[in-house]
């Protein structure tokens, strides 16, 4: 088994990725965060305290299915990039995925104020394991990053922590299997009772990753939607680049 723990953080990209990469490997993976803003309240409270605090699993199972297992999301119904996208989109919010200033549930994405946990209760409680993920890690009150001056007169950091680890699938192994079957023929006979008896076409996480990675190779690039095209000639724009100089025909968009 190897573990790390990461303090005093800021950006952790997309813990999706690690567990990929280490199941691809071999690796069963987990990964949490504390996100850098506290956006989400508690389960029944209206003071955003919690960030949307993703937890990533992978697991290998390229052997059987021909692309690792993975479960990756927020703890939170929608990630605030989700919100971004439905401004950009023009679209309105799922229900009971976000409230207002005012702690009303809103599908405005233009008046969300904080995000609610998915699952009610579940969700919460797996959003309050990363904070407290992040206090054994750092010590310090992960919950008052993002409220600037309060945090700085609070004396705390306001800094993310990450926390990694990959197990070895023999670490996890009795060594015993029915039938005499291997560890891999094991892990497949499982995937095989689960997808079949008329399950042949449900969905496996992980699944729609591969299936894109596939076809961000096809295309020779990452692909992108018209919506996320003319944000890149936002920012390019703002970043001092004339709109004659950014071409958004060199992206491919996904349909």
């Amino acid at each position: 088994m190897g573990q790390v723990s990461v303090d005093n953080a800021f950006d952790y990209l997309w813990g999706g990725g690690y567990v990929m990469d280490a199941a691809r490997r071999g690796y069963i993976a987990y990964t949490n965060c504390t996100s850098a803003l506290a956006e989400v309240v508690p389960f029944g409270g209206k003071f955003p305290t919690l960030g949307t605090n993703p937890h990533s699993w992978g697991f290998p199972t390229t052997d059987a299915l021909g692309f690792p297992i993975v479960i990756d999301w927020a703890t939170s119904t929608i990630a605030m990039g989700r919100v971004e996208q439905f401004k950009r989109e023009g679209k309105p919010l799922p229900p009971d995925s976000a409230v207002d200033s005012d702690g009303k549930p809103t599908t405005d994405p233009h008046r969300v104020a904080a995000l609610l946990p998915f699952g009610a209760h579940k969700g919460y409680g797996l959003a309050l394991l990363n904070e407290l993920y992040g206090a054994a890690i750092g010590g310090g009150l992960p919950t008052v990053r993002g409220r600037g001056p309060e945090a700085r007169d609070l004396g705390e950091k306001s800094t993310s922590a990450f926390f990694f680890q990959v197990i070895h699938p023999d670490a996890v192994s009795g060594g015993a299997f029915g039938k005499g079957r291997t560890q891999s023929e094991n892990i497949t006979a499982v995937l095989r009772d689960i997808l079949g008896h008329g399950n042949e076409t449900c969905m496996v996480p992980g699944q729609l990753e591969a299936n894109w990675a596939k076809r961000c190779a096809t295309s020779g690039g990452l692909l992108f939607s018209e919506a996320e095209i003319k944000e890149f000639g936002i920012l390019a724009a703002e970043c001092g680049h004339e709109a004659g100089q950014w071409d958004p025909g060199s992206f491919a968009a996904a349909g």
